[in-house]
């Protein structure tokens, strides 16, 4: 690979995120309440973590657990809230209650994301159609990224969907980047890296002591070495 694969790493605070970028980290997931899979922070976190380090952030909007938009404005002023609080860049991603994407909403949002970059989270491993998801969603302004794992279960089940979807790159509705998340582990890279993907999300595996404990600045060191061809 020309360029060294993109390891991703869940801040929930200053801490964290000091200490990801210090393992190596190329990019940071800002959430709070990993009881609720992730919802967004609050805007003073935002600010204060992009005032403590450099790298790119990535702010998630989700404002209750499960893959329901909500209240629509209420997203919209959250969204401005993140921006005016320094953020660039997003994660985002509504079903509808069949399983569908959720146009509307992810429309609306991106309105307001007018120049931003942003992911399509976890919503997709629990679409009802992942192919018709992604189709429906090409050529989204700003759209450079899926985290999935390939399947709701994990990325043990969800391997084979990522090769097949990585063996598309290029394909309309597959332009972007495959960020793997979700159950992720050191042994799935070398399968992950022959096949071409190059962006790795981690969130529980950066935290030794768990999700009660801080980003261990040994253990995203110990994903930099791997993705760089260490030990």
């Amino acid at each position: 690979m020309s360029e060294r694969a993109v390891l991703e790493v869940i801040a929930l605070g200053v801490e964290d995120a000091v200490a990801a970028q210090a393992g190596g980290a190329d990019r940071l997931e800002l959430v709070t309440d990993m009881a609720a899979d992730g919802l967004t922070p609050s805007a003073g976190t935002v600010a204060a973590i992009r005032a403590a380090v450099d790298i790119d952030l990535r702010v998630m909007l989700r404002l209750a657990e499960g893959f329901a938009a909500g209240d629509l404005d209420r997203l919209a002023r959250v969204v401005r809230e993140m921006r005016d609080a320094g953020a660039e860049e997003f994660v985002l991603g509504f079903l509808d209650a069949g399983g569908g994407v959720d146009l509307e909403a992810v429309e609306r949002v991106v309105g307001e994301l007018v120049g931003c970059r942003w992911t399509f989270h976890r919503a997709i491993d629990r679409a009802a159609d992942r192919d018709a998801l992604r189709k429906q969603l090409d050529g989204m302004p700003g759209l450079d990224t899926y985290l999935t794992a390939g399947s709701g279960a994990g990325v043990d089940d969800g391997l084979p969907t990522l090769l097949t979807e990585a063996a598309r790159s290029g394909e309309p509705g597959y332009e972007q980047r495959i960020l793997v998340g979700g159950g992720l582990r050191l042994d799935h890279l070398p399968t992950l890296l022959a096949a071409g993907i190059d962006a790795f999300h981690i969130g529980g595996a950066a935290r030794p002591e768990g999700w009660d404990g801080p980003v261990s600045v040994a253990a995203v060191a110990e994903w930099r070495a791997v993705l760089d061809g260490g030990s």
